[in-house]
């Protein structure tokens, strides 16, 4: 197979993409940032599932959707076996990008077009997927639809996670008229599926300045989430004595201030992007700080050293500051190396594109102990993610759909 140019637009699936990217664009937007605010079991949401539903059903797919939210769009028998499944999410960040998630998912539908117009005949079965809770904005744990699937998670902590607001994932479920009581493993459903390809917008700049609007990704870096809690003492801020106070406040920042340091020597990534402050009050001295930290290193013993350092230089200044400090480790996913054989066969399939690391967390990570996984990165020239500024270019989102059409054809029309 003769993989198609960056510049070149495929028959019907560049169109469709098109069609179906104006269609989305609104679902979501907060006419104030002009992010995207697609948050789990919330009325956008809802109106993303729809829409995912509807692009099924207008493509004459069969549609379900699997016991832990997940949606599915078939082409072929779906308990045939051996299926070649892509797809990714629709939910966001907060003040999200457009292309993180959506991107993948509108490009799934327009790869399948495009197969269409090439008169390609599937001899395994194909589908789309739009995995539940990946970014897990709303309840703090990333890729919960596909970790209960594979498992990774249990109903018992999934009945357990909390929004902000204290409304649990059982109760949003059901809100959104889904029920939560079927929620747990589907190892049946994951027997079906022979390999999973998942088109993400590239998180980072590795493509940028290249001539290649397409990479294939080799791992994951593992990474996890940790809360750290600072317990101080309230107290009025115009009245208490600098030598008074037990401020965790103090510790906190410290403590940001140390995670980048320490990271930065080991070649890591760390990042408090999350905090929450009792009784969050202007005068007043806090008597709770709740830090979320997100890090991420080239391997785990890597990772595991930065967070002890992180944790060790949080208590050393809580000692100084007479404040207590907790950690509690949230989530973590070890490495992700993705099927050589895949990865390999994808490479070759597109004409010998880059092959690159990512440290971003994603729901082909979490199927890959089950599944062989693999995935395609479209070039993003700013690196920005996660962002009103993520972007991608309109000749290299429709060189993307070529792409995924390409390997869903080599995949399933031998």
């Amino acid at each position: 197979m003769v993989p198609r140019g960056a510049g070149e637009r495929p028959a019907t699936g560049g169109s469709s993409f098109h069609e179906m990217w104006r269609d989305l664009a609104p679902i979501g937007r907060s006419s104030d940032s002009g992010g995207y605010r697609r948050f789990a079991w919330t009325g956008a949401d809802g109106d993303c599932r729809s829409w995912f539903r509807s692009q099924a059903e207008q493509r004459g797919l069969t549609y379900e959707v699997d016991r832990n939210g997940n949606q599915w769009a078939w082409l072929g028998d779906p308990a045939a076996g051996d299926a070649v499944v892509t797809g990714s999410h629709l939910d966001s960040v907060p003040d999200g990008g457009a292309f993180d998630g959506p991107l993948g998912v509108v490009s799934s539908f327009a790869a399948l077009d495009e197969l269409r117009a090439r008169g390609a005949a599937p001899t395994r079965p194909l589908a789309v997927v739009n995995f539940g809770d990946e970014e897990g904005a709303r309840f703090g744990l990333a890729c919960v639809g596909s970790r209960l699937t594979a498992g990774q998670l249990t109903p018992q902590a999934a009945r357990e996670l909390r929004d902000a607001d204290g409304v649990s994932l059982p109760q949003a479920m059901e809100r959104a008229g889904y029920d939560p009581d079927a929620i747990g493993a589907d190892p049946e459903r994951l027997a079906r599926i022979g390999a999973f390809v998942e088109l993400h917008v590239e998180q980072g700049r590795a493509l940028a300045g290249t001539p290649h609007a397409v990479g294939v990704a080799s791992a994951i870096w593992p990474h996890g989430r940790w809360r750290f809690d600072f317990r101080g003492e309230a107290n009025h801020a115009g009245t208490t004595r600098i030598e008074d106070r037990r401020d965790p406040m103090l510790t906190y920042a410290n403590t940001v201030l140390a995670a980048r340091k320490k990271a930065h020597l080991a070649g890591a990534l760390a990042t408090f992007g999350k905090v929450a402050v009792e009784p969050n009050g202007v005068n007043a001295i806090a008597s709770l700080v709740r830090g979320w930290l997100d890090s991420r290193a080239a391997d785990e013993e890597t990772l595991a050293a930065v967070v002890a350092e992180i944790e060790r230089a949080a208590n050393e200044r809580g000692a100084r500051d007479g404040v207590e400090v907790t950690v509690t480790r949230e989530s973590f996913t070890p490495v992700v190396e993705f099927a050589h054989g895949l990865r390999d066969e994808l490479a070759k399939l597109l004409g010998g594109v880059p092959v690159l690391p990512t440290g971003a967390g994603h729901d082909a990570g979490i199927l890959s102990a089950a599944v062989p996984t693999a995935m395609l990165f479209v070039r993003n020239p700013t690196g920005v993610s996660h962002s009103p500024a993520e972007t991608a270019t309109e000749d290299d989102c429709v060189a993307g759909v070529a792409a995924l059409a390409d390997v869903l054809e080599g995949l399933a029309c031998r």
